[in-house]
Formats: structure tokens, sequence, C-alpha cells
């Protein structure tokens, strides 16, 4: 069965722990969620039909060990599980960009899944499927989009409520809302609270530009 894709492209990792380095993006099309922030519209339903052997052809193209699976939300395709292990199995690193609302346990575990816990400026905070926390590995990652104060307090209440002792993951993503927040503000709050966090910057926009496409 195909998979609909909004775009496949080569670009550097904006964000996450393999951010700076070259990765191939397949942005997959649909998302369940209308984030207030969203800055993939244009993949709630555009896209073409590829099956997978065509997406990896087109991924092998790029000469990129690194590929990214994102959306939109591309745990919605029932091929994504598929997708991502027929890659793994081609000895890709893999990650998995997922809005944290579905069930991430039918991704193959040799993925690094980075899962979003949607705060409340998003409007959307309530569809978080809080059960994936229970299952994450050390080699995922969990990521917080901040748009406000309330939004880093939501984060803290998340962190100390659910994962108080996470000495297995990682340090979670804190990543300020473009245009929304500055990142000194949240690198300040941050400091202050003394957060075992990693302060993300989304590195693409900075390069090309907020509204810049395909990279």
């Amino acid at each position: 069965m195909p998979l609909k894709v909004n775009e496949i492209f080569y670009s550097i990792q904006g964000e996450s722990s393999c951010a700076g380095r070259p990765c191939a993006f397949v942005r997959l099309t649909g998302c369940n969620l209308r984030c207030a922030y969203c800055d993939t519209q244009y993949a709630y339903e555009d896209g073409i039909w590829l099956e997978i052997p065509e997406i990896l052809r087109k991924v092998s193209l790029f000469d990129c060990r690194l590929v990214e699976i994102t959306g939109g939300e591309p745990l919605l395709q029932e091929q994504t599980p598929a997708l991502i292990r027929t890659l793994l199995n081609q000895d890709f690193t893999v990650l998995l960009e997922t809005n944290g609302s579905l069930d991430i346990g039918a991704v193959d575990e040799r993925c690094i899944r980075i899962l979003d816990v949607k705060c409340p400026s998003s409007g959307e905070s309530e569809k978080n499927r809080l059960e994936n926390l229970d299952v994450l590995t050390p080699d995922d990652e969990l990521k917080f989009v901040i748009g406000s104060r309330q939004d880093y307090e939501y984060a803290k209440f998340i962190l100390a409520t659910f994962l108080p002792e996470r000495t297995h993951l990682k340090p979670p993503l804190f990543s300020s809302v473009f245009s929304r927040i500055d990142t000194q503000t949240l690198a300040q709050w941050i400091l202050r609270d003394h957060l075992d966090v990693r302060l993300q910057i989304q590195l693409h926009k900075l390069i090309w530009g907020p509204e810049q496409r395909g990279v």
C-alpha cells in the first residue's frame, strides 16, 4: 500500500539532538491536530501517493544515512511503521517526529521517536496521549514547544508528574514558538529553575527564514 507524501527533501536538521546534521526528510500528508502556531499547514492535504520502494529510491539519491519521517502527523498513515522498518533494515538512522496524540507503540524501537507534548498555547494540549511517556526508550526524545509562561509551567508539571525520575531518558527539548516568545527569555527561565533540559533553536528557520519550504 502507498503512502501520501507531501515532500521529500534534503536539508540541515534544524531540531532534536541531531540538529546541525545533514538529513533527508520525508514529509507525509495529513494531520489530526490544528495547532495555533502550525508552520506546515501545506501538509494537511497536499501530496502524492508513493509506494515504499519509490520513497526509498528518492531518499537514497541524497546519499545521506540520516532520515526523518515527519508531517503533518506521520502515524495517521497505516503504512508509516512499515516505511520506518524498511529504512532501518537498509541501515538508515531514522527519526520520527510525532505530535504525541497517537500510540507510538507500533513503531520499531530502533527508530528515534521524537515525541511532542502539546502545551496549552497550541490549543491541542487535551489531545496528548500521555501513555506514550511510559514506552519511551533511552534513544527517544521528548519535545515541548513553548509559546508562553503558562506553557513553560505546563511542561515543568508534565515532567515532574509523569517523569520524576527520567534518568534513562535524554534531557527533554524545550523550543520557543518562533516569533511568539524570545529565545533569550526561555533560556533565562531554564537557567533560573536549573532545569536539566536542552534549549532547542529551529536552525532551519535561522538559516533560510521561517517561510521557506523544503528546508
